[in-house]
C-alpha cells in the first residue's frame, strides 16, 4: 500500500535512528559510512534506514565514482512543518480561549469575595 507523501514523511521520522541521520545530513552531505559511524548497527541496517528516508523523499543518494553521497531534501520536511503549524495554531487558539475563561473566573471570584483554597 502506497503512503501519501506526508504519511511517508512522518513514518520515516518515527524512527530515532532515521531522525539522527536527518540531523547529521542537515550539516551537509555524507557517505553511508560517515552516517553509520555513530550507530552500533551494521552497514546493511543503515542502508535500510536510508532506503526508507529515500522513499519518503527526505534524502537523495548520488554516485560520484566510489563515493555515494547522501543529501538532505528539505521539501518533505517543509510540508510536515506546515501541517504541524496548522494544528499548532488551532491548539494555541484553544489555549488562549481557556486562559481568557480562567481569567474571567478569577475576576468573578474577586468580585464575589470568595477566597481561593
Amino acid at each position: 500500500m502506497a503512503l501519501d507523501p506526508l504519511s511517508a514523511t512522518f513514518a520515516a521520522l518515527a524512527d530515532p535512528t532515521r531522525r539522527a541521520i536527518i540531523a547529521s545530513l542537515a550539516t551537509g552531505e555524507k557517505s553511508v559510512t560517515e552516517l553509520a559511524e555513530p550507530f552500533h548497527i551494521s552497514l546493511p541496517a543503515v542502508t535500510k534506514h536510508l532506503k526508507v528516508l529515500e522513499r519518503a523523499g527526505l534524502i537523495t543518494r548520488g554516485r560520484e565514482a566510489q563515493w555515494r553521497p547522501c543529501r538532505l531534501e528539505a521539501a518533505p520536511l517543509q510540508d510536515a512543518e506546515e501541517w504541524i503549524d496548522h494544528y499548532r495554531a488551532v491548539w494555541e487558539a484553544r489555549l488562549d480561549r481557556l486562559e481568557a475563561y480562567l481569567q474571567d473566573l478569577q475576576a468573578k471570584e474577586k468580585k464575589s469575595g470568595r477566597k481561593k483554597k
